[in-house]
């Protein structure tokens, strides 16, 4: 199978579980890359956020435009990832292949088992928020989005809930728009490798991903969320073990 028909048929699945589920599915872009597409993982690393970039700007858009956005605590939870984003961006291209490897392994796990969790119920609006807690969760999504290239939905939707009191809807919404400020500060450090990406396989990668995500909207209305979210982690485990064993060994 050619290049260009694995770049869309894994940014079209990329896509359709970022629009299903509203975050996450920026996990499978970077083993996709890698083991699809025969990216570096420092080269698939960046890429991602490339692609993040462009799916959470897009999908941004539309929660904007229905007031989902709390721009001003956004900012402000964003302003403290900047940095960290930046520095662990610009880490990421002297850190070993296998060790980003076995993080992103980690991290995939991680996701996959917080979908995996029963939500927790609403209702967290009105509690005080400490400006201390929401700082360190925002450097820290930075610095996970910078190093490892992913978007953090799955981190950042429960962050802004349980930390800053958001309601589920303004926490989607409102996480978009600090992945993709992490995302564009982390891609400030990797210009000159972002250039040198192929873009052959990265432009109809970012095309199909962001036709999907609207096809994922689409999806999540005919299926329930559970099922597509339980569907989505054993996937992401599985990718999980596969990057595990592969840096293992």
């Amino acid at each position: 199978m050619s290049a260009l028909v694995l770049a869309l048929v894994a940014g079209a699945v990329v896509g359709l579980a970022l629009g299903a589920l509203g975050g996450g599915g920026s996990v499978l872009a970077v083993p996709a890359l890698i083991y699809l597409l025969g990216f570096t993982p420092a080269a698939a690393t960046t890429a991602s956020l490339v692609i993040v970039t462009v799916t959470s700007l897009t999908a941004l858009y539309a929660h904007a435009r229905a007031g989902h956005v709390r721009w001003r605590a956004g900012a402000a939870f964003a302003a403290a990832g900047l940095l960290p984003a930046a520095l662990a961006g610009a880490a990421a291209a002297h850190l070993p292949q296998a060790v980003l490897t076995l993080a992103f392994a980690l991290v995939a796990a991680l996701a996959a088992l917080r979908m995996l969790k029963p939500a927790a119920p609403a209702g967290a609006e009105g509690r005080a928020v400490r400006p201390g807690r929401a700082a360190g969760a925002g450097a820290g999504l930075g610095a996970l989005t910078g190093l490892l290239g992913v978007g953090g939905g799955f981190l950042a939707v429960p962050a802004l809930v349980t930390v800053l009191a958001f309601e589920m809807r303004a926490a989607v919404g409102t996480s978009l728009l600090v992945i993709t400020a992490n995302s564009l500060a982390s891609l400030a450090t990797r210009s000159s490798a972002a250039v040198s990406l192929d873009w052959t396989v990265v432009g109809p990668f970012i095309a199909a991903a962001v036709l999907g995500a609207w096809d994922g909207k689409r999806l999540a209305a005919k299926v329930s969320g559970p099922r597509l979210q339980r569907v989505f982690a054993i996937l992401l485990l599985a990718v999980a073990a596969f990057m595990l064993a592969d840096a293992v060994t």
